[in-house]
Order: structure tokens, then sequence, then C-alpha cells
């Protein structure tokens, strides 16, 4: 029997995620959106390069959220981007109010599954998914610390001449400005990364990681990043669905963990088949640390926007 999950939302990075889900044959996959016509378009044109990538994987696009009953996963990726003129503040009560509907739909219909959030304002949507679903905190996390990391790999291992497969390293904090890349927990093989570049490279990269998806932004003019999110959303589909226990910075509930309590953080964190199994604490430098719970403080203050 195969494995299910749900997709909510067939813009660039929910059709992305559910193409790379069935050409890895990791489930079958339902699209949901609520525009007529195209999941189900985007479902059938997935579906019919199954024969040409070698996948038998099943895919079906439609606007009903009851079809979502039996996924394992749902992956949310619904939502407006921020446009011109939009506050931060209209971006999170916009896209909260949609959130919530998804939330109550996924606990009405597949009540025993986990939901990945992808949806911005990160932390805070999951944040909003968790109090509305009411599931437990393990099954709800978020995605943006496996995308923040790829990016601060890639910048490392464009500067370095190296594989990324060799940079080991490891992006907490909210997804945005307020990210913290760990420069103290980043290696190259084993090899301290302030071995091989000076401090103000060093500087330089974290800097560019920080504005990663700004920079794609401005690079495209209409649209935002999609490849890198939806390859990020899906290591962590694949963790859950085989049950790896892979290590990865996810958007957890935090606890009393960093000194941070109730609010969805981005940080280490074992993921298998029971969705965030542990989370990590790792001793951080007093500017980490400090980085860490401003971060954190910002997300509190958006939550704040929607629950007062």
């Amino acid at each position: 029997m195969h494995n299910k999950v749900a997709v909510i939302g067939s813009g660039f990075v929910g059709s992305t995620v559910a193409q790379r889900i069935v050409e890895k044959e990791l489930a079958d996959v339902v699209l949901v959106d609520i525009v007529e016509g195209v999941p189900q378009g985007k479902g059938l044109d997935m579906l019919q390069s199954g024969p040409v990538e070698g996948f038998s994987s099943y895919i079906k696009g439609t606007n009903d959220f009851s079809e979502i009953a039996g996924s394992s996963i749902v992956v949310v990726t619904a939502g407006l981007a921020r446009k011109p003129g939009m506050t931060r503040e209209d971006l999170v009560q916009t896209n909260a109010k949609i959130i919530s509907g998804v939330a109550e739909n996924i606990k009405q219909y597949a009540p025993e599954a986990m939901i990945i959030m992808v949806t911005n304002p990160l932390d805070v949507m999951t944040y909003t998914a968790f109090k509305i679903s009411g599931f437990a905190a393990n099954k709800v996390f978020g995605m943006a610390g496996v995308l923040d990391t790829a990016r601060y790999r890639t910048f490392l291992a464009l500067e370095l001449g190296v594989c990324v497969n060799d940079i080991q390293a490891m992006v907490l904090g909210g997804h945005g400005d307020e990210m913290v890349p760990l420069v103290d927990y980043t290696t190259v093989s084993g090899i301290p990364v302030r071995n091989l570049l000076d401090e103000a490279k060093i500087q330089e990269i974290v800097l560019r990681t920080r504005k990663g998806g700004g920079e794609i932004v401005g690079l495209l003019k209409t649209g935002s990043a999609y490849y890198a999110p939806s390859a990020a959303a899906v290591q962590m589909v694949e963790a859950v669905l085989k049950d790896q226990k892979r290590l990865l910075p996810v958007a957890a509930l935090l606890t009393g963990q960093y000194g941070i309590h109730d609010a969805y953080v981005g940080v280490p964190a074992v993921i298998g088949a029971n969705g965030v199994e542990r989370i990590i604490e790792l001793p951080l430098n007093s500017d980490d640390k400090n980085q860490l719970v401003a971060s954190s403080e910002i997300i509190k203050e958006n939550i704040k926007l929607i629950f007062g």
C-alpha cells in the first residue's frame, strides 16, 4: 500500500513539492487548491510524465478538501506572497486566515496526519496551524532551516570551490533577516570553516544567506524561489515516511529549550516517523544565543497579531 501525502496549494512551490514526491516514489499525492481546474490540470500533467520519468506513484488534483483523507502528511504551501505596499502585519493576518481555514480542514479530514508548514511567515503560520488544528506539537512543524542551511552551504561551496556535500552546517532561528547561521558548527569534511576563510568573508556569506530569498525575488522580479524550498520540504517528508531519524533544522515548538517558551523557532531536531522526535539543545556562544532569543521575540510579536 502506497503512502499518501496531501499538498495544499498548487502554486510553484506546491506543484514542485508534488512533482518531487511522485518522481521519488515516496507517496501518492493529492494536490489541493481553491482555484478550479488548476490542481486538476497540473496533477494530470504530472501523472502523464510518469511513463517517461519511470515512476508509478499516483497524483490527483482537486478542489475538495475531503480528498486529503488518509494522508499521513499534509504539506501546506497555500497563502499569499507579500506584495508591494503590503506591510508585514498585513501579510501575517491575511495568511493566518488562510492557514486557519486549511488547519480546520486538516483537522476534519486528516486528523491522523502530520503538518509540514511552508507558507510564510513560516514560524507564525506553523504556530497558527498548531493552535487551530489542536494537534500534538510533534506532529506540526515547519520548513525553513533546511532551506536556509542549503543556501548557506551553497554559498560556502561556491566560495571555497569544494563539493557542497562536504559542508556540514546549520541555520537556526526565524526564516528571514533574523536567522542565525551557526558559524561555530560549520565545517568542511570536519575542518572548521574558520580555518579556511577569514571572518570578513564568513560574515559576508552569513549576510547573503539571510538575504537569500530576497536575492532571488530581486532577480526574478515577479516571483520567488520554489526549486530549493520544494526540495527542502520533500527532504522532511522523506525523513518522516522512511523514519530516517534525520537531524535537521526545523521550526519546532519550544517549551523552554534555549530559554524560549511557546513559539515555533528553527532549531535542530530529530525527524522520523513520529515527526519531531527530539529537539537538540546545542551549547551556543553568547552572540548566537542572543540572536536566537531576539529572533524568537520577533516571532512572538507576530503571533500576538493573530492571537493577542
